[in-house]
């Protein structure tokens, strides 16, 4: 506990030494050699849209070439999955789903790529979310 007699300044020093304490437990990446550390990005799209028949391959499609693939050009992979998840009402609601699986190097730009993404998505089939995984990962190409 501080004394009123020690300084705001020391105070400050003893509070960021706390916080950066508590950050020593992280290990930093280690990737085996010819492999990268990168960050692997998930998105979950559910496909069922309110008031009218789901989202279809076409406009799956056509959703990924305008807003996914300029984004992110260098590569994506899609899966097909069913999902589930419990609404505001507290009903399990379940849906086929899309799971959009992207590495990347893992910058700023990379996250205001991903939040378009998501953004585009809701706005354009009436979603109330799209989820966002992020791992870190090892990766060579």
């Amino acid at each position: 506990m501080l004394q009123k007699t020690e300084s705001p300044l020391r105070a400050f020093i003893l509070a960021a030494s706390l916080m950066l304490a508590g950050c020593a437990g992280v290990p930093a990446q280690i990737c085996a050699p010819g492999t990268m550390p990168m960050i692997q990005a998930q998105l979950f799209f559910g496909r069922d849209v309110a008031g009218r028949a789901m989202v279809s391959e076409e406009e799956w499609r056509r959703f990924l070439d305008e807003e996914v693939t300029p984004r992110f050009p260098g590569g994506l992979s899609v899966a097909d999955v069913s999902g589930q998840w419990r609404d505001a009402g507290g009903t399990i609601v379940r849906e086929e789903s899309k799971v959009l699986l992207i590495l990347m190097r893992g910058g700023p730009e990379d996250e205001g790529r991903l939040n378009a993404i998501r953004d585009s998505y809701k706005r354009r089939f009436n979603q109330d979310a799209v989820l966002l995984v992020e791992l870190p990962v090892c990766a060579a190409f």
